[in-house]
């Protein structure tokens, strides 16, 4: 910025007027107002090596929990506890006190892991516990299910699990295979609203041959409520050494296959229903009937 020249000719005799001012406490501002210098940056060289006066120095907010950060370090604090005590970022206290040694440890490493593993357990335990909460939350908010309800239930379910029809694969007969007991639990209940009885199911194990079939038989059987003897041919997957089976233990009992016979009609029920949802959700969507 230019100024008028020979405005600030006398530099060295408005110096020696502004440290006169200065050293008697006057502010940056009041000196500019006195002698009527009202270019910083001159103001700046009139004043140089001058400090301030301690009334015009503003308080640093964290000087105190600088201070007190540090004396937490010296009596052997952890970052961690330091930021917990003072509320501040453990960037903050690191910054502060890294010049400090740090303290020296308490346990030894066996105890070290020893605490961080029953941690872990606390956390985990506390995680389980909310999961099952929610979880039971969710169960109870279903409540006692509808006609309607269980019938929309049963033809999502079994959109998703069951066997369809094809244009290239004419297959209009009703199977549904699944290993989860609680999803032929809540397919059975479905086909007794539809009036599709016992007698008219063909059910059959599809398990592993080195699992314990007869076990797992007598589950299927038993959650069917048929006898076991009525299920059909119990369906072997051979065994390949090279694979690792996780499917295993006594919770393992292969899938269950049920298929309804004669039901065509009752397939093509169930495909008219699904898309009945479909185009209750989306009119125009008619991309996927057959």
């Amino acid at each position: 910025m230019a100024h008028p020249p020979g405005k600030y000719a006398d530099f060295e005799g408005l110096r020696e007027r502004a440290v006169a001012l200065r050293r008697q406490g006057y502010s940056l501002r009041q000196i500019r107002d006195e002698l009527q210098v009202h270019n910083k940056e001159v103001l700046q060289r009139l004043v140089e090596g001058e400090p301030p006066p301690d009334w015009t120095k503003r308080p640093r907010a964290k000087d105190g929990l600088r201070e007190r950060a540090r004396e937490l370090r010296r009596q052997g604090w952890t970052y961690n506890q330091i930021q917990a005590e003072l509320g501040c970022s453990k960037s903050s206290v690191s910054l502060w006190v890294r010049d400090l040694p740090a303290p020296e440890p308490k346990c030894t490493p066996e105890e070290q892991r020893a605490r961080m593993n029953a941690g872990l357990a606390r956390l985990r335990a506390a995680q389980d516990q909310e999961r099952r909460a929610t979880k039971l939350a969710a169960a109870q908010a279903v409540g006692e299910l509808s006609d309607r309800e269980l019938f929309i239930a049963g033809v999502a379910l079994y959109w998703a699990e069951g066997t369809k029809d094809k244009p290239h694969a004419r297959r209009e007969s009703v199977e549904f295979v699944n290993s989860d007991p609680g999803m032929i639990s809540v397919f059975l209940a479905w086909l007794q609203l539809l009036e599709v009885g016992r007698d008219r199911l063909h059910c059959r194990v599809m398990i592993h041959e080195s699992a314990d079939i007869e076990a797992a038989e007598h589950y299927w059987a038993d959650l069917v409520g048929i006898d076991r003897s009525t299920l059909g041919k119990t369906v072997l997957k051979k065994h390949n050494p090279t694979t690792v089976r996780k499917n295993t233990g006594d919770s393992y009992r292969g899938c269950l296959g049920i298929k309804v016979r004669q039901g065509a009609d009752l397939y093509r029920r169930i495909e008219g229903a699904w898309y009945g949802i479909v185009g209750a959700v989306r009119p125009d969507d008619l991309s996927n009937r057959t």
